[in-house]
C-alpha cells in the first residue's frame, strides 16, 4: 500500500484526486499539507489523515511514498523540488511551472532524485484522442494542414445565484494562478494539439477579458509549423461549448465533439467517388488515468518519458502563448529561456 499526501487543496481538482487516491486498491490518503492551515485542516480531519503545517514535516516523514501536487501553480518549482529532494515520487496537476526553465529545473531535480513524475494529462488517455492520433500519424488525411482543439466552461460567468462565478477567485489571482484560462483548462487543447502535430516553430495568442477580470478569461493560440500547418488551441472560462476536436489535410478531415461526442472521418476522395462523413467507431479503448499510470510506474520502476516530454512542451508553449499576449507578437520556440542559461 503506498501512503500519499496531498499537498494543498487549491487547485478544484484535488478533491477528485484525493478521491481517486482513496478509491485506488494501492494507495491512501495519510497526510496533508496545505498552504491555507484552516483548509488543510478541515481536508485532513474529512479524510482520517494527519495534518502537518510544516511542509519541511511532512515531507520528512518516511512513511510517506508519494505526494499529490495541488498548490497554487506559481509553488509548484518550490513544492516539487523539496518533495524530489526529500525522495517521494511526485504527481502534479497541470502545468509543471509557468515557463520553460522552471519546468526543465523541476524535471531535472526529479530526474536526480530517482522518484516517478507524473504529470495529470487526462485526455492523452482518452480513445477518442488515440484515435485521431493514430489517423493523422496513419496519413489518413493526407498532409495535415490544420489542427484545431476547443474547450470551454462557464466558471467566470457571474450569475445572480454565484456573483463571481463558480471558479474559485484564487484562480483569477495573477500571483497565485500566474495567468488565466490558457494557463488552466488551455493545458488540454495546447497538449492535443501539439500531441497531434508536434512542436511548432512559433506561437502567437490574442487573450480576452470578456468579465474584466485581471487574468484572460478567453484565449485563442496559433501554432506555427516550418511545413505551412497551423494549430489553433481554444480555450474559454466564459460559456459552455462542446469539447471539440478538428484535423484537416489534403485527403481528408476529421471531426470530434459536434453536433455529438462521436468521431467522424470525411475523405476528400474514395474509390467510389463518394463524399461523405462516416462515423469512427472502432476506437481504442482508454488507458488508465494519469494517477493509476503513476501508481503503476512506482511499482515497476519506470519513467513516464512521453507524459514528461509533453509536459516540459507545455510548459513552453504557455509560456510562447503568454509572452505573444503580452508583446502583441509571434513568438518563438527557440526564443524562450532554458534552465541553466
Amino acid at each position: 500500500m503506498l501512503r500519499l499526501a496531498v499537498l494543498s487543496f487549491w487547485h478544484v481538482h484535488a478533491k477528485d484526486y484525493a478521491a481517486e487516491a482513496a478509491a485506488h486498491p494501492g494507495t491512501e490518503i495519510a497526510a496533508v499539507w496545505d498552504e491555507d492551515p484552516e483548509r488543510g485542516r478541515a481536508a485532513a480531519e474529512a479524510r482520517g489523515a494527519r495534518f502537518d503545517e510544516r511542509l519541511d514535516d511532512l515531507l520528512g516523514r518516511p512513511e510517506i511514498d508519494g505526494v499529490i501536487v495541488t498548490t497554487p501553480t506559481s509553488a509548484h518549482r518550490d513544492v516539487i523540488v523539496a518533495a524530489a529532494r526529500a525522495g517521494k515520487h511526485i504527481f502534479t496537476e497541470k502545468v509543471i511551472a509557468p515557463t520553460l526553465a522552471e519546468t526543465e529545473e523541476i524535471v531535472a531535480a526529479v530526474e536526480r532524485a530517482g522518484g516517478a513524475l507524473v504529470v495529470s494529462l487526462p485526455r492523452l488517455s482518452a480513445g477518442y484522442a488515440r484515435a485521431v492520433k493514430e489517423i493523422v500519424d496513419g496519413g489518413q488525411l493526407g498532409t495535415v494542414s490544420l489542427a484545431r482543439v476547443r474547450v470551454a466552461h462557464d466558471g467566470a460567468v457571474r450569475t445572480a445565484a454565484e456573483p463571481d462565478g463558480w471558479l474559485p477567485a484564487h484562480f483569477f489571482d495573477p500571483r497565485e494562478a500566474t495567468g488565466g484560462a490558457l494557463i488552466d483548462l488551455g493545458c488540454h487543447p495546447l497538449y492535443l494539439t501539439r500531441w497531434f502535430l508536434g512542436i511548432p516553430e512559433s506561437v502567437s495568442a490574442s487573450y480576452g477579458y470578456v468579465t474584466g477580470r485581471e487574468v484572460e478569461d478567453n484565449a485563442i493560440v496559433t501554432l506555427r509549423y516550418a511545413n505551412g500547418a497551423l494549430g489553433s488551441a481554444e480555450v474559454g472560462f466564459v460559456g459552455r461549448s462542446p469539447f471539440t476536436i478538428e484535423a484537416h489535410g489534403t485527403e481528408g478531415s476529421l471531426l470530434y465533439g459536434v453536433p455529438d461526442a462521436r468521431l467522424r472521418r470525411h475523405a476528400a476522395r474514395t474509390a467510389g467517388g463518394e463524399d461523405g462523413w462516416i462515423v469512427v467507431d472502432d476506437l481504442p479503448a482508454d488507458l488508465p488515468s494519469p494517477f493509476e499510470q503513476w501508481v503503476d510506474h512506482i511499482h515497476q520502476g519506470t519513467i513516464a518519458t512521453e507524459n514528461i516530454r509533453l509536459a516540459v512542451d507545455l510548459s513552453a508553449l504557455a509560456e510562447a502563448a503568454n509572452r505573444s499576449a503580452a508583446a502583441g507578437q509571434a513568438v518563438r520556440l527557440d526564443s524562450l529561456p532554458r534552465a541553466g542559461t
